[in-house]
């Protein structure tokens, strides 16, 4: 049991009398008996990425405050020094202020506010006065960066790219219809009737003036939807010129392909260069992505993927020399796992990044020859890294512990220190697991590693239900993680020990195993999870006759594919947004370089890799399916569409299985509404306690 007491109201905003209301505040909750509870995740204070000021003094970021009661939530903005003292709110006001960055040589800071009605830039100094709208757009800003010399800035808004129907018939101005006429109409979350655009606008240091669209006359996405934000746009150091990634092209050629490029524009002449394409043939045909130019403006960085179709493909970090054009892949040999964020070192010979390996990520540096130092250690996962004068600033999360920020000298070893501690007060009123890797021999005789999350106060004398959580992606790792939904802690503290395989087909141990699970999901990456889990069972304090499995997306699709074929090993089991047929996800997905790449191609082209991925689709073993099973979707997800999980749970109860159905309708592919989050965690517990730890 828990009760709480949200700082000020729980409103954001104003009501319908246009009264404003106090903002979300970090929440002053008093847990009982120590044990974390859906209301508590949703409690704890969600921090960004910093920004440091330019003489490193002071690093600036935001945190997001969730109310539960209000199901909103609100983002606030706070500064403190490098050393993590002085750590103060800037921003108290019930307008939503995120994306800040330091302008006019650290005097000033802008941001986003919505406290105009929209999401404007505004300035204000260090220390939270002066606040100042810059911009006065007629739409919403979602995000903005300013010239080296600062004489102009990029602002990311949306243009339409579709009539509607009223446009086309003006006396139907209640029809809801929605014509479509080519692929990618729909994506992720979103029906398609707009585009994110960058603006230049000029700016003259008292308020941002007109703009013009950089990519006016089309309908391409800069940044890349769904996850692309401002990183995907860089200035060059001279302000003359801006890289941006962008894939150039639309309805079926864009649902087939991947191919995202680098691309330079020269303000002054108004030309534009595809940095991907030399001599009239491509470097690579992939994703290219978060360019960044050297200190010295010799080079220009950016994330690579080589193959076109496939979005799990090695991410590298690749230079390329402005002068003479040439490329180099710095990571592609030396470091044999996915580059997920970097930065340029000060003095442009090398680079800071973060990447998974065996379960964990870390900050490595390569220098420009393409040797890869690792600089950290632990059970953790390191998710970006920034310069901090002659130091580095990070954040870190793990198991045990939401993001927070810290600092740490740039060489081998070094010490890491913790510079914010948002979630502190919640913390130590709570008890966690331990957490312990594990490895354990395969099928076929390599090394699995798995992560095992014991309760609190584990006694190996008792037996415990246990979980196998399957991963999705398909080919996204089991590091070091913290979900505010497929929370480990939270289901430690429901008396579940956990173990997560990182299976066949997940990054950090090595490219060919990552790979091996595209044509195969049926195959290897499944007994790869049986091995886990049989493994695992051998323990005294594991209670065998009460094992469940549970998943999301991929690891959805997997717990539907173990309902047909784990021969009595499981008591229940949970699948989220997973495909129970893939027949008829090929043809609904909007994604279809997915499909294409993982299962091989269409139902009908009747290859060999094609058969083997069809002829493992859960839905043709639904007659073997005998074990209560949950089923979770949101109706706006446009990935895997929510029939998928419709069809299985009718499926199901048409066997006689006792069978369960939570479906969101305003959710997408994962549950980002407060009170639905807390519905989502009873609901998967009361399942579990049902059908596995009161199993008899």
């Amino acid at each position: 049991m828990a009760t709480a007491l949200i700082g000020g109201s729980a409103l954001t905003g104003c009501d319908s009398n246009n009264k404003e209301q106090a903002p979300i505040g970090r929440s002053q909750m008093k847990i009982e008996n120590g044990v974390m509870t859906p209301e508590a995740l949703w409690a704890m204070g969600r921090v960004s990425a910093p920004t440091v000021a330019p003489d490193a003094s002071k690093i600036i970021y935001s945190v997001g405050y969730y109310s539960v009661p209000q199901n909103k939530s609100h983002h606030t903005l706070h500064i403190m020094n490098p050393d993590g003292s002085d750590s103060r709110q800037l921003t108290t006001t019930a307008a939503n202020e995120t994306s800040a960055a330091w302008i006019k040589n650290g005097s000033k800071i802008a941001y986003l506010s919505n406290e105009s009605g929209s999401n404007q830039v505004w300035e204000m100094n260090p220390d939270g006065s002066e606040r100042r709208q810059l911009s006065n757009c007629d739409s919403d800003i979602e995000g903005f960066l300013f010239s080296p010399d600062e004489t102009k800035v990029i602002l990311i808004k949306r243009i339409k790219t579709k009539e509607t129907t009223a446009d086309i018939h003006p006396d139907l101005p209640l029809a809801k219809g929605f014509v479509v006429d080519d692929l990618m109409y729909k994506h992720w979350d979103e029906w398609i009737t707009d585009a994110p655009h960058p603006f230049v606008h000029e700016f003259d240091g008292n308020a941002i003036g007109d703009g013009t669209d950089i990519l006016e006359g089309t309908s391409y996405d800069c940044p890349n939807r769904p996850f692309g934000g401002i990183e995907q746009l860089a200035w060059s150091n001279d302000s003359k010129k801006i890289a941006y990634s962008c894939n150039k092209k639309t309805g079926r050629d864009y649902t087939v392909s991947t191919d995202t490029d680098i691309y330079l524009l020269d303000l002054e002449n108004n030309t534009t260069e595809n940095l991907c394409k030399i001599d009239d043939s491509r470097s690579n045909y992939g994703y290219d992505t978060a360019p960044s130019f050297s200190p010295d403006g010799n080079y220009i960085a950016w994330l690579s993927m080589k193959r076109d179709g496939y979005e799990s493909d090695q991410n590298r970090l690749c230079i390329m020399h402005l002068k003479s054009g040439e490329q180099k892949y710095l990571t592609e040999t030396s470091f044999d796992s996915n580059v997920d964020s970097y930065c340029w070192a000060h003095d442009s010979n090398s680079l800071y990044f973060t990447g998974v390996w065996h379960g964990a990520s870390m900050v490595y540096n390569v220098n420009l020859a393409g040797d890869v130092k690792k600089l950290t250690d632990g059970d953790y996962d390191y998710t970006s890294v920034a310069l901090l004068g002659n130091r580095l600033v990070t954040t870190r999360q793990s198991m045990s512990m939401a993001t927070e920020i810290y600092a740490m000298d740039a060489m081998p070893g070094a010490e890491v220190t913790q510079l914010t501690h948002e979630n502190k007060h919640l913390y130590d009123q709570m008890t966690f697991g331990k957490v312990e890797a594990r490895w354990c021999k395969t099928t076929d005789g390599k090394q699995l590693h798995s992560w095992v999350i014991y309760p609190p106060h584990f006694d190996a004398s008792k037996k415990y239900p246990t979980l196998l959580f399957c991963e999705g992606g398909p080919q996204s790792p089991v590091s070091q993680f913290w979900s505010f939904r497929w929370n480990f802690q939270i289901m430690a503290a429901n008396g579940y020990i956990i173990i997560a395989p990182n299976r066949r087909g997940l990054p950090g141990f090595g490219m060919e195993w990552n790979e091996q699970i595209s044509g195969d999901y049926g195959g290897q990456c499944m007994q790869d999870l049986f091995a886990a889990i049989d493994d695992f069972v051998q323990e005294p304090y594991v209670d065998k006759e009460r094992l469940g499995c549970v998943g999301a997306s991929f690891g959805g699709f997997t717990a539907m594919w173990m309902a047909g074929h784990h021969d009595k090993r499981f008591k229940a089991f949970i699948a989220h947004d997973g495909f129970f047929n893939m027949e008829q996800q090929y043809f609904e997905t909007e994604e279809s370089w997915f499909t294409n790449w993982d299962l091989g191609g269409a139902p009908h082209d009747r290859t060999a890799q094609t058969q083997r991925s069809y002829a493992n689709s859960p839905h043709k073993f639904v007659d073997k399916w005998d074990t209560p099973i949950l089923l979770i979707h949101g109706d706006r997800d446009y990935r895997i569409l929510s029939s998928q999980s419709m069809a299985a749970f009718n499926a199901a109860r048409l066997r006689g299985v006792p069978a369960q159905l939570l479906l969101f309708p305003d959710e997408n592919h994962w549950v980002l509404k407060p009170q639905n989050g807390i519905l989502w965690q009873r609901t998967f517990f009361a399942w579990l306690d049902k059908w596995v730890k009161n199993a008899r």
